[in-house]
């Protein structure tokens, strides 16, 4: 599961919106991609010490296995989920 920290006001959030939709598209059952925005959720992103946003979160087994703030591009996306599938 890919876990999108995200916000409605952030601009590199909307930067990063059409590349996870085409990640999925690519990517198809190996990943859900769930997004949680910040402000509506306040406790998940303390929870997991989100201090910026975008923030990228890849669980596998209930683990976390990588981590990134920021826009990442498609393929980093797709190898990071490919070598975690």
């Amino acid at each position: 599961m890919l876990v999108d920290f995200t916000a409605t006001w952030c601009g590199p959030c909307k930067m990063l919106a059409p590349v996870l939709d085409q990640v999925k598209k690519e990517v198809g059952e190996k990943a859900i991609i769930l997004k949680v925005d910040v402000d509506k959720n306040p406790e998940a992103a303390n929870a997991y010490q989100v201090q910026g946003v975008p923030t990228l979160l890849l669980f596998k087994n209930g683990q976390i296995k990588w981590r990134q703030t920021g826009v990442v591009p498609k393929e980093q996306l797709k190898k990071v989920i490919k070598e975690n599938y």
